[in-house]
């Protein structure tokens, strides 16, 4: 009846948070994303066909490190703000709760239909 959460791999994949360094790149900022630092999604691996800073390269204006960092730094989300991005880690009953409500309010209705004819 449900389908299974759990990407297919590479996406099954668990992205660590990249280390802080003094020279940061727009692949950290990819790392940060796909670690769910950002509070954007769950923490597993993107598979893109094109990595954070390829069109900029491409048109010969590569991000600076500096950038990178601001993006960084902006990006970054709360602790509150992560732990409410992960859908199924600490509420992993919420699914089946909304299932059986939808199911009791529609067996309710059908009753109701039933016995007005």
């Amino acid at each position: 009846m449900l389908r299974s959460e759990t990407p297919p791999p590479p996406g099954n994949l668990i992205q660590d948070e990249p280390p802080e360094t003094e020279r940061v790149n727009s692949a950290q900022l990819k790392g940060d994303i796909d670690s769910g630092r950002t509070g954007d999604k769950i923490p597993h691996v993107d598979v893109g066909a094109a990595s954070l800073g390829t069109c900029e390269e491409a048109g010969g204006a590569p991000p600076t490190s500096q950038e990178v960092k601001l993006a960084r730094t902006n990006e970054a989300a709360s602790e509150r703000v992560r732990e409410a991005a992960d859908p199924h880690g600490k509420r992993p009953w919420t699914l089946p709760l909304y299932a059986g409500i939808v199911t009791a309010i529609c067996a309710v209705l059908v009753v109701g239909v039933l016995l007005l004819h």
